[in-house]
């Protein structure tokens, strides 16, 4: 959410940024809503200041003046009760048009429609050679005996999935390895669950715009959150902080869940796209600096990056567009991690800078060293997410006999293995 006053003063930028990520949303018919409630407000405000003039005279009136004042103030007070349900259809009608409006992007962000327009800054790792013909995913899974898609899909449906033997602890031992990697680097981490109230998804800015996309419960207020962003973002809702105890730095845990609406056919094969996974996420919540937020926005960065170099996946780092990048976002990066199967890069981490637009959303300030109460900025991007990970991870690591080799980084974690499964291939 952005500063009411801030849009009126800079109606231009934010129109562009309408245009540029393609909101539905008439910037126009918002500050003409604005204009009219305005002008409900002043005349309410002039009738109560009327009102309550006329009844600081009735006492002091004389017999003859109080039934005349008396009914003038009845008069005045069901004038104002008459406008009230306008003030209030105007306050809802302009706040649900402030919440679907985007967050201004950096100058150096590139514009476009989709995730096609994303721009590729760099590529790092070595891409691998294989001596043999590779496996995907799926068929490492079921040569291993790792996986049993078909009675999963009888117990929970499609896009579920089943990890069995050591494709379990490989999934355990990489969270573990994630949330450790990042705890050393001063991360507290936080177990949260995934099941939220509305009002987070609204905070977070998923709603209003992605409902489809997310799981309902029946019979309580509560919902499926999508990523641990969500509940994490709102734990200190409606909080005034002191500026001493930012920045707020979580690699945070949790399931996540996801309908997937509107993505029937793609990645239907193997973990790819599943409608529950568990996600380590690095959320930062600081000071309202922008120096201080694109800091924290490279030094997460460089985390996911280092996670994904000492699990040895060649990735490349991509610049999201305007259409891309979400209606909160300032700026985003992705990072992709190399598929041999598909020989192509898919997005395994998403790293995300919103300024205040998430803290507008939360009621979350912290007092500067002035004492002024300002909204903080946040930031977040993904440690790990499984079981999407282990797609990259099973194709580069595969060798000739059907194992997987476990990098270095990850054997204490595996009780020290060097490799996974067993050789069943010639």
């Amino acid at each position: 959410m952005l500063d009411l006053k801030f849009i009126r003063e800079n109606a231009g930028a934010v129109k562009h940024a309408i245009q540029v990520k393609g909101i539905p949303l008439d910037l126009d018919e918002l500050l003409a809503l604005d204009h009219e409630l305005l002008g409900v407000r002043q005349r309410v405000e002039a009738l109560q200041a009327e009102r309550n003039a006329n009844a600081k005279v009735v006492p002091k009136a004389s017999a003859e003046e109080r039934p005349a004042l008396i009914h003038k103030g009845k008069e005045l007070g069901e004038e104002i009760k008459a406008l009230e349900p306008t003030l209030r259809a105007h306050e809802d009608a302009l706040k649900q048009l402030l919440l679907r409006v985007p967050n201004i992007p950096l100058d150096s962000v590139p514009v476009g429609a989709d995730d096609s327009e994303n721009v590729e800054l760099r590529r790092e790792g070595t891409l691998p050679e294989f001596a043999f013909k590779p496996l995907d995913h799926v068929e490492l899974l079921e040569l291993q005996g790792w996986s049993d898609p078909e009675r999963v899909a009888r117990v929970s449906g499609s896009r579920s999935y089943l990890l069995k033997g050591e494709a379990v602890l490989l999934e355990m031992a990489v969270q573990m390895f994630a949330l450790d990697f990042l705890s050393e680097r001063g991360f507290t981490p936080l177990s949260t669950s995934a099941l939220v109230r509305p009002e987070t998804l609204l905070a977070s800015g998923h709603f209003p715009g992605d409902e489809a996309s997310v799981y309902k419960l029946e019979g309580d207020d509560l919902m499926l959150a999508g990523t641990v962003e969500v509940p994490v973002n709102s734990l200190y809702a409606g909080e005034q902080l002191s500026s001493e105890v930012l920045p707020l730095i979580f690699a945070a845990i949790s399931g996540a869940f996801r309908r997937e609406a509107g993505s029937a056919g793609r990645d239907v094969r193997g973990l790819i796209r599943v409608h529950e996974f568990r996600k380590v996420e690095q959320y930062v919540l600081c000071r309202a600096d922008e120096a201080e937020a694109l800091d924290w926005f490279a030094r997460i960065l460089k985390n996911a990056e280092d996670l994904l170099t000492a699990l040895e996946l060649p990735y490349r780092v991509v610049q999201n567009c305007t259409g891309d990048m979400g209606a909160g976002k300032v700026l985003m990066y992705d990072l992709e991690s190399w598929v041999p199967s598909e020989n192509l890069y898919r997005e395994t981490h998403s790293c995300s800078y919103l300024g205040d637009w998430q803290a507008r959303r939360t009621g979350l300030r912290y007092r500067d060293e002035d004492g002024k109460l300002t909204y903080a900025y946040t930031l977040n991007n993904t440690g790990i997410a499984t079981p999407r990970i282990l797609v990259p991870f099973l194709e580069n690591h595969q060798q000739a006999d059907g194992t997987i080799r476990v990098p270095a980084a990850l054997r204490p974690y595996l009780g020290g293995k060097e490799t996974l499964g067993k050789a069943v291939r010639n």
